[in-house]
């Protein structure tokens, strides 16, 4: 796992085709997503979910919690 800031997210979106995956659960993504985020809440985070990412580009996984 690495952490990336702000500028380094926009840097891979824009310049890496980045795909940006929200975990949150579905009510709290309708509410406070990254514009352009895909949801696939954590617990639903099997290989079946994430098979429609690239395999070739990079992922930026995110969530926040509240704590």
């Amino acid at each position: 796992m690495i952490n990336i800031d702000r500028h380094e997210l926009l840097r891979l979106v824009d310049s890496e085709g980045a795909q940006v995956v929200d975990v949150l659960l579905a009510d709290e993504y309708e509410r406070t997503h990254i514009p352009g985020a895909v949801s696939i809440p954590l617990k639903e985070f099997t290989p079946e979910a994430v098979s429609g990412l690239s395999k070739t580009d990079p992922v930026v996984v995110y969530c926040h919690d509240g704590l």
